[in-house]
């Protein structure tokens, strides 16, 4: 989450996203880190993981009792014809956000493309703005930040305006060609964006090959199938993380919840189930989020409308249009709420609050 704001001086020192070391989680909490090594296979069988050591060029084996894999989720970069430009990034981990400091350090760029409308990309185009930089965003969808709907993303569409960012909705690049010192992004439309920096943030998807070829069940979607003490189609194996899908709370469908909220609890309920044995139930996520937009902050919790529809659920909404406090007391901002909720007994489906302050807390109350 802090990516973002290391790329943009909001957080200046890069020691501050690092939250362990191998030798601190040692010394902590006596755990064996082995970094730079990498499990390639998994023999449930003999409940064996091969690992290449990437240091020294070798391999080895280790046993276990109970295994837990956490592979998290890959960003998706399709075959787009000139996507592996040294000027394009992606931005998964520390190693990313060096890359794009580097280059941005090194070339000064004025233009910069970001590909996708979720909440990464509108961080990444906030804090490349005021870098200097010119930013145009591109999104497939009809609106950004897909987990809201149109109406309430169709004030962040205003907010954009207003901070001279350019995008272009139901549109997608269909090719990067180089040209001397800049890159012609080509849009499915005709249309052709200049940029001298890309940032690719169009989705991601669950790392699941290392489960998939060990012979572990995956979920319709996609993802690591558990069940409620987080244990895969293996007993002895269990998953956590992005990776993971579980039946959603709502829905009942199998879904995954790309946040880290949900990945720290599931990794606290999985640490107590696997000593004191099957205590706690994962109950699965309803993805609450929150963003940063420039001035504007936007949360999200539930589902929203469209996907209610989609589903065939019975709801109401409702939207309101309220300050951040009372408005006798000077200061209020604008704040818009829009909730989706069951009219037989009043259950709660979703919420998306939009505004200037207090957004964080009214959505976790939601």
């Amino acid at each position: 989450c802090g990516l973002p704001y290391y790329v943009g001086d909001v957080i200046t020192e890069r020691e501050n996203l690092l939250l362990q070391t191998p030798e601190s989680f040692n010394k902590r909490l006596n755990v064996d880190v082995r970094v730079k090594n990498e499990v390639v296979k998994i023999d449930k069988k003999n409940k064996l993981v091969e690992i290449n050591d990437l240091l020294n060029n070798t391999s080895y084996t280790e046993s276990y009792d109970k295994l837990i894999v956490s592979p998290g989720a890959e960003p998706i970069k399709p075959p787009i014809p000139g996507i592996q430009d040294n000027a394009i990034f992606t931005v998964r981990n520390v190693k990313d956000t060096d890359k794009i400091k580097a280059f941005v350090n090194e070339n000064k760029p004025k233009k910069a493309v970001v590909a996708g409308g979720g909440f990464i990309a509108f961080e990444m185009a906030e804090h490349l703005h005021p870098l200097g930089m010119m930013v145009t965003l591109i999104e497939m969808a009809e609106q950004v930040l897909t987990p809201l709907d149109y109406e309430m993303a169709a004030e962040v569409h205003m907010h954009l305006k207003t901070k001279n960012v350019e995008f272009y909705l139901k549109d997608g690049v269909s090719e990067f060609k180089r040209d001397e010192d800049h890159l012609n992004v080509h849009l499915q439309s005709g249309r052709k964006v200049e940029a001298d920096m890309v940032i690719l943030s169009i989705g991601v998807r669950p790392e699941t090959k290392l489960i998939k070829d060990a012979g572990i069940d995956l979920a319709p979607n996609g993802g690591i199938k558990v069940n409620e003490y987080l244990q895969t189609s293996d007993s002895n194996v269990y998953a956590l993380g992005d990776a993971i899908a579980f039946p959603h709370p709502i829905t009942g469908k199998y879904m995954n919840a790309y946040l880290a909220g949900p990945a720290n609890k599931q990794g606290r309920i999985l640490a107590n189930n696997l000593v004191l044995g099957h205590k706690q139930k994962y109950k699965g996520a309803i993805a609450t989020a929150i963003a940063k937009v420039f001035d504007l902050t936007v949360g999200s919790t539930g589902l929203a409308e469209k996907v209610l529809k989609k589903e065939g659920i019975e709801y109401i909404s409702n939207i309101t249009h309220g300050g951040s406090h009372a408005g006798y007391y000077p200061g209020a901002m604008p704040t818009t709420i829009k909730i989706m909720f069951s009219p037989k007994d009043g259950k709660l489906y979703g919420a998306q609050v939009i505004g200037y302050d207090g957004v964080d807390k009214r959505t976790c109350l939601l």
